[in-house]
């Protein structure tokens, strides 16, 4: 089963998340493949040019039951602007206001998920302007007001005075940031250390298709041999405990199994220093 831990806003969020990013027709069918094995948290978005959001929503429905509640799920999907939209299936109209395509995207999203709430709403990315982006993010604020999103946050936001910025402006702070994890932003170790004295969750995707350079490193190497598990997850365990909640879009049954398995060890204080030193 998955760790899972309280956000500052009382929200209970799994340390490792499953993404559906790219998997078309198979998206129900991995989402609850993986609910099964024992994910607790699904990412998702509104943006059917890379999400079968409403797969995802078939996936959790197969398994909701008596013993698998909505209430036990941790359910985030975003709001792609229509600069990331396929412009043939954008799923708002793209001629509204901004305010009201964010709440346009987030019906769909109910609908599609088949939930009455979302536990995170994510703007894909910062929008051409900071007016922009404030806009639609005012749009989220109104939403986490009424209940109907349980907190809100930004992806693909690499310019730290650009969260900086939203910060300061934003009257319900960002609860997330959810950013490529990689060499090209050093890691996005200045975001990362502004997060943290923030209270903000750091979500980390690519994590390890752009690293196979840290994931033959002689120390992920000998951590994976002296604990008898793969590099994966040695680097995935090291993410969480440094309070990176990685994500994992694996089709696999058996890496599923494994990313769920980072919880059954711990890395020592100086194993980290040394995951450190690499990255």
């Amino acid at each position: 089963m998955v760790g899972l831990f309280t956000s500052s806003e009382g929200v209970r969020s799994p340390k490792i998340i499953y993404g559906t990013a790219w998997k078309k027709a198979d998206t129900a069918r991995l989402v609850a493949t993986a609910i099964e094995h024992g994910f607790r948290g699904i990412d998702t978005a509104c943006q059917p040019k890379h999400y079968d959001e409403a797969g995802v929503g078939a996936g959790v429905a197969a398994c909701l039951n008596a013993e698998l509640t909505r209430g036990d799920l941790y359910l985030q999907t975003k709001f792609t602007p229509s600069s990331g939209q396929d412009p043939a299936r954008i799923p708002y109209d793209p001629r509204a206001p901004l305010a009201e395509q964010v709440t346009q995207s987030f019906a769909a999203s109910l609908r599609n998920l088949r939930t009455d709430y979302l536990d995170c709403l994510l703007l894909h990315s910062p929008l051409a302007s900071t007016e922009q982006t404030l806009e639609a993010w005012r749009a989220v604020e109104s939403l986490v007001d009424i209940g109907a999103v349980r907190r809100p946050g930004i992806s693909n936001c690499y310019e730290l005075g650009q969260l900086q910025a939203l910060h300061a402006a934003a009257r319900v702070k960002p609860a997330v940031v959810q950013n490529r994890f990689y060499a090209e932003t050093a890691y996005d170790h200045e975001i990362r250390g502004f997060c943290r004295r923030q209270r903000i969750v750091y979500q980390s995707f690519w994590t390890l298709s752009a690293n196979p350079r840290v994931l033959t490193h002689a120390v992920i190497s000998a951590l994976a041999s002296k604990y008898g598990r793969t590099p994966e997850q040695i680097l995935f365990r090291y993410l969480t405990q440094i309070d990176v909640v990685p994500l994992t879009g694996t089709r696999s049954e058996a890496h599923m199994r494994e990313d769920l398995g980072i919880f059954e060890f711990e890395l020592t204080d100086r194993e980290r220093d040394a995951v450190d030193s690499i990255l």
